[in-house]
């Protein structure tokens, strides 16, 4: 500390938020008086800690400005500046994949004209050390079209790109997410630890580097890393010489997959580790608010996810001074593995998501069950997954949407009627759209025994019904890793899956 800077985050082409206090932040000698000059307004802050924090006043959308800082006779000028709507998108890899690797992102980027989203990519290291703070001083945002957008996040993009539309101002995305991570690994130790439950996580890491200097822990990583990029030469090889080859056959030739190797002090996948490296280096960077893409490394525990998803809102609202910013979140698409069970523990993660959207209050949910890939877990169609974020966002944050047309069919409750279960939805005033044939449905009596059950559309109500059970007590819809999507909303958004009683 001591050396006068603005946090990396800070640079030409930056995105501030619109019609709220814009916090500018950064490190610096103790003592001494940093100023921001900015649209003709200049605050001032002092460093204390090493650290300081100005805080300009809210400020209408524009574009083109000129950002002055200034402290002990230096002074930092950022050009090309923009205040609109800035959202963190955070998560795991499908929130990360690429743009240029989406289904349509090429075309995007060839053709799309002024789409008026600007992208801030986090730097991904994750360990504090000397080239850490190199590449993160040379971070900085990137405006449409530059040779970087091809790896934007390409939900990030077609979000940003659907608000900037609806509101007529440049949206910044601030990426902040990294492909495999547990939720834990974007939350504090002290957070994980006050819940018995989610101290689990950080238990198990403590057993993994109990008695390891950080040294031999770097040895150990760093071996993994080798043996990993040679282990993906070989793997490449196989497809390049049979494209068709299966995994399995993959695995006999080329050895056991030893992803994600050793969880120690240098692992981005240890718990806290990218929230301190990647999180608390954006932090508090004034937002509109969160959009998040996580869950499916966290399906060895789903049973806690319910209460892992509910403790980082609150973590990062905390840490944003915000009790009410907007999180968005995606309810995980169906997906299994083709040599992999029905192990129905993507249910309960999409459950933990849908029950974390009905009790926390200024969150909202993209139900995307439709926009998986058998075998394939990042499924390449991100337009979907943008675009019902930013319906969410639309209705929730800027009341620019009626409520019925940001949902699909959400269940709502159930009667017995007639041997069978009628049951009830929220958002289907107008009915529901059916693709192909009619499925997914299974009922169940005091055996817990889930059968087909067959489905008749009334209206706003489906009635369900199996002459295999006489008395059925419980319900369930796409109650699976993996099957066919059939009903719809007639606005086009599935139905979210759902089970009637959470113990069966």
């Amino acid at each position: 500390m001591g050396e006068f800077r603005a946090a990396a985050i800070f640079s030409d082409h930056m995105v501030l938020q619109r019609n709220k206090n814009i916090r500018i932040f950064g490190e610096g000698k103790d003592g001494s008086v940093v100023s921001v000059h900015f649209r003709g307004v200049t605050a001032y802050a002092k460093v204390k800690d090493g650290r300081w924090t100005a805080i300009l006043p809210p400020m209408e959308a524009g574009d083109g400005y000129e950002m002055k800082i200034s402290c002990e006779g230096r002074e930092i000028t950022f050009k090309d500046v923009s205040v609109g709507e800035v959202w963190l998108a955070g998560g795991q890899s499908n929130m990360e994949f690429e743009l240029q690797n989406c289904t349509g992102g090429m075309d995007a980027i060839r053709n799309d004209v002024n789409p008026g989203v600007r992208f801030y990519y986090t730097k991904k290291m994750a360990y504090m050390d000397e080239q850490f703070f190199k590449e993160e001083r040379n971070s900085s945002w990137e405006v449409f079209g530059s040779e970087g957008t091809k790896a934007w996040s390409a939900v990030g993009y077609f979000f940003g790109k659907r608000l900037a539309r609806e509101l007529g101002v440049t949206v910044g995305i601030i990426g902040c997410n990294w492909g495999g991570t547990s939720a834990s690994a974007w939350m504090s130790r002290e957070s994980l630890e006050e819940d018995r439950d989610l101290r689990t996580y950080v238990d198990e890491y403590d057993r993994n580097i109990e008695g390891k200097t950080l040294d031999e822990q770097l040895k150990e990583y760093n071996d993994y890393l080798a043996n990993q990029a040679d282990w993906e030469k070989r793997v490449a090889a196989c497809y390049k010489e049979n494209p068709k080859i299966s995994w399995e056959e993959v695995l006999k030739i080329c050895g056991p997959i030893l992803y994600p190797g050793p969880i120690n002090s240098f692992s981005p996948f240890r718990p806290a580790g990218l929230y301190h490296c990647m999180l608390k280096r954006v932090m508090p960077y004034t937002l509109a608010g969160f959009i998040y893409y996580q869950g499916e490394s966290d399906d060895h525990k789903p049973q806690f996810y319910q209460k892992l998803l509910t403790r980082l809102i609150r973590h990062w609202r905390e840490d944003w001074e915000d009790d009410e910013l907007p999180f968005l979140f995606v309810q995980l698409p169906m997906h299994r593995y083709e040599s992999d069970p029905d192990y129905k523990h993507w249910c309960l993660i999409r459950e933990a998501q849908m029950r974390t959207f009905q009790t926390v209050k200024n969150t909202g949910i993209a139900v995307i069950l439709d926009c998986g890939e058998f075998n394939e877990i990042h499924p390449k169609d991100k337009t979907p997954v943008g675009e019902r974020l930013a319906l969410q966002a639309l209705y929730h944050v800027y009341g620019r949407l009626d409520e019925k047309d940001a949902f699909g069919p959400i269940y709502k409750g159930f009667v017995y009627r007639d041997g069978g279960i009628e049951l009830h939805f929220k958002y289907a005033d107008g009915g529901f759209k059916v693709k192909g044939e009619l499925s997914g449905f299974e009922i169940a009596g005091d055996d817990k025994q889930y059968k087909p059950a067959n489905a008749l559309i009334k209206g706003n109500t489906i009635f369900v019904k199996s002459d295999e059970v006489a008395e059925p007590v419980c319900a369930r819809y796409c109650w699976t890793n993996y099957g066919d999507v059939t009903v719809f909303g007639t606005n086009g958004i599935p139905l979210a899956p759902f089970r009637t009683h959470c113990d069966v």
